[in-house]
């Protein structure tokens, strides 16, 4: 009941060993409620975590603040308060908008209503981005067009697109291992890729990483509404995470939190660290991190910044037309079109597993 102050505890401990480490407090440029379904909590304890987060570090001039959104967890009042709190940007999880491809993955909301909530966070000047997921089993190309055609239809500024990872331990995972539904098909999701990029791409979207889109909507450019709490992923940047569960990355140290909520509420009640483990990233670690994180964004990665055996296999990508020669020739590796489908082999032939 009391999970906003628990919440809000953390961030003042957070503030506290950033005191005693004798290292100035940075102003925050992204602060991100997700994770699970932050809109279940009423919007006035959100509200309240942004006060701390903003009272505890402030924020830097145009910060992005995103909540994490299930439509069916929302009013219209959740997004006046949000607004006025300070929120920018809303993210809705919608996966698909086919019935029985939601009820495979099961996802409870109402495919219908992701278009009014949508529609009530840009009336309030929220920044919009929707969630698909492709592959899903039993999900035809026809059920994955019907999908990418209601997002477009509500004009968000984002949209991602990420391919189903079976995670072990789920039912879905079960039930694939029982033969009760098909297993997931790489090249299913390929065509499934390919045809939301260039429905994207029609609507006026541009890829900055492989499985997300951005565009010039509402008075802001593509690159004002990509998500800078991911690119700050996806850049190795340092992030504190808050609440049970949660993972941090400060200055090239990992940690993590209890994921049970009752010792973790005890723990930042009495004052003490909720992490529960903690690990140091080596310089392969990092490098490692470096490249697979890098080499999926619109930017790319710096030649320069490669190992010898990464920039040795540089041309023959090039040659299987997985990375852009006059990019390379720049001295930056991009993916082309058909790299992007083969993210995960260039990062190996660049790491040389």
């Amino acid at each position: 009941a009391d999970y906003h102050a628990d919440a809000a505890a953390e961030v003042r401990f957070a503030r506290s060993v950033l005191d005693a480490a004798g290292s100035p407090p940075r102003p925050l440029h992204s602060v991100f409620f997700g994770g699970g379904t932050p809109t279940l909590l009423p919007a006035r304890e959100l509200a309240a975590m942004l006060h701390q987060a903003r009272e505890s570090f402030g924020l830097a001039p145009g910060a992005e603040v995103t909540v994490e959104a299930n439509p069916d967890s929302v009013t219209q009042e959740t997004f006046d308060v949000l607004a006025a709190a300070g929120v920018t940007r809303v993210s809705f999880g919608m996966q698909s908008a086919v019935p029985h491809v939601l009820a495979v993955l099961e996802r409870t909301h109402t495919p219908a209503n992701v278009p009014r909530a949508v529609g009530w966070a840009k009336e309030r000047g929220l920044g919009t981005s929707v969630d698909l997921i492709h592959g899903t089993p039993g999900e035809s190309l026809r059920d994955w067009e019907t999908s990418v055609e209601a997002v477009l239809a509500m004009e968000p500024d984002h949209v991602s697109a990420y391919s189903l990872i079976i995670e072990d331990g789920t039912k879905l995972a079960a039930q694939i291992r029982r033969g009760e539904v098909p297993e997931v098909d790489p090249d299913d999701q390929a065509d499934k890729y390919t045809l939301a990029d260039r429905m994207l791409r029609d609507a006026g979207f541009a890829w900055y990483e492989v499985s997300n889109w951005s565009r010039d909507a509402h008075g802001r450019t593509a690159q004002q509404n990509r998500s800078a709490h991911n690119i700050a992923y996806w850049r190795n940047q340092d992030w504190w995470g808050i609440g049970p569960g949660a993972h941090s990355h400060v200055d090239g140290v990992r940690w993590w939190n209890l994921k049970h909520p009752l010792p973790y509420t005890n723990r930042v009640r009495a004052g003490v660290s909720p992490a529960v483990g903690r690990e140091t990233l080596d310089a392969d670690t990092q490098y490692v991190e470096h490249v697979m994180l890098g080499i999926r964004i619109s930017e790319g990665l710096p030649v320069a910044s490669l190992r010898p055996e990464g920039r040795r296999a540089v041309a023959g990508l090039i040659a299987d037309g997985w990375l852009d020669g006059p990019a390379a020739l720049a001295g930056t590796a991009v993916l082309t079109d058909a790299g992007r489908l083969m993210a995960d082999a260039v990062t190996r032939r660049l790491l040389d597993w």
